[in-house]
């Protein structure tokens, strides 16, 4: 038996719910399905931002939210003309649901759970009479005449229009490909770096604002890093994981890291601040209290590593210990030897080539009336809620040109 709908989205998590509601919200009369291969729908959403869901970022200016999007950039400028932030915050107030800004300009929900967003969706699909039907994985999907058949293990579907909604399912791209779309293969996106190293091995939960760049490639980002207990992580690790996905794919993630501890200031500028400690600090010892805005722990770790002893005194310095010590300030060199995913947040680089969507509708430009929400398509931002908007804004744009 057939099942006959309007619209089909293949895809339970939050582009496909975000498409599904705004299609029926435009226009009540039309019949629409979301499938879920899984038990459960949205399961990005409830673990995003531990557990309260990473809505959104504050930044309202679509030419500088574009600058988080690594894959991407140019194209959701348009996409985000038509639905930015501001309009995202406009839309979950208007469902009941009040968003709160933070420090770093991450978005959550005023109820600090992610529940609150899965509940706003799921009333929000039963009261518009959305089917959602989970345990439905896609086999197949064909075109026949002016309608597409989606085949799931156990039901068959048919719908003048598809949806496709699905992240980085691997299976689905195959299926794409067979469509004649280009997909560019995935590589891991948000991941944190692996480094044994004796200067940081006592450090776990130590933090800074840094400058990091990778050798031998143009690779650069400033702000917080974080020491773990496996290496580095921080917003400044993963900006340059993302914006480095393939670069460092390529590497094997096998690569060399330049740190600057000081973050914008020059070896020379730290010789001369240096220099000056030891005037005035010429009989106290060296490694007991940090001068710079680093933590007395990270400052010990770097003073015993430019060959300083822990009871040397300011005075006592030499030219070369001088040297060695504004060197692992501005420019410690750590060896990365493989990486870690971030939490539960896997991204990835790749899937449907941008040159093969119309941005102005999500739509394909091969195959009339099939359309892309989300993450399938080869975009992927930075950590701080940018692939929720590019999925609100991509599911917003799909449902008004449906």
């Amino acid at each position: 038996m057939n099942q006959n709908f309007d619209i089909i989205i293949v895809g339970g998590g939050a582009a496909g719910f975000f498409t599904a509601i705004n299609i029926v919200e435009k226009n009540p009369k039309l019949k629409v399905a979301i499938l879920e291969r899984g038990a459960e729908v949205l399961n990005k959403v409830r673990i995003s931002g531990g557990g309260r869901c990473n809505v959104m970022h504050a930044c309202f200016e679509p030419n500088e939210l574009v600058k988080f999007y690594p894959r991407g950039e140019k194209e959701l400028r348009g996409p985000f003309h038509q639905f930015c932030s501001g309009d995202t915050i406009e839309w979950f107030e208007k469902h009941g649901v009040e968003l709160k800004i933070e420090a770093d300009g991450r978005m959550f929900p005023v109820s600090n759970s992610s529940q609150t967003i899965i509940d706003c969706f799921l009333k929000a699909t039963q009261k518009l009479g959305i089917a959602v039907l989970t345990g439905q994985s896609v086999q197949s999907i064909f075109k026949k005449d002016t309608v597409w058949k989606v085949e799931t293990q156990s039901e068959n579907y048919i719908a003048e229009k598809l949806v496709l909604a699905t992240g980085g399912n691997p299976k689905v791209w195959e299926m794409l490909q067979n469509f004649g779309h280009a997909v560019v293969s995935p590589v891991p996106s948000l991941f944190t770096f692996n480094i044994k190293d004796s200067r940081i091995k006592e450090l776990p939960g130590v933090a800074a604002q840094v400058t990091v760049k990778v050798k031998d490639t143009k690779l650069t980002s400033t702000g917080p890093l974080l020491i773990t207990h496996w290496g580095m992580s921080g917003p400044a690790i993963l900006k340059l994981s993302a914006w480095g996905a393939r670069i460092l794919h390529d590497k094997n993630y096998q690569f060399t890291i330049f740190v600057n501890w000081l973050n914008d200031v020059d070896k020379e500028d730290t010789e001369k601040t240096l220099k000056e400690l030891k005037q005035e600090h010429a009989k106290k010892s060296v490694s007991k209290k940090s001068p710079f805005e680093l933590t007395n722990r990270l400052w010990e770790s770097l003073v015993l590593a430019s060959g300083i002893e822990v009871e040397t005194k300011w005075a006592d310095l030499s030219k070369i210990q001088l040297q060695n010590l504004a060197n692992q300030l501005t420019n410690g060199t750590f060896q990365v030897n493989g990486k870690s995913t971030f939490k539960e947040e896997f991204v990835t680089a790749g899937g449907i080539d941008l040159k093969e969507i119309n941005f102005k509708t999500m739509e394909s430009k091969l195959h009339e009336n099939l359309y892309f929400a989300g993450e399938i398509v080869n975009i992927d931002a930075i950590t701080g809620g940018f692939n929720f908007q590019n999925a609100w804004t991509s599911g917003f744009i799909v449902a008004n040109s449906i």
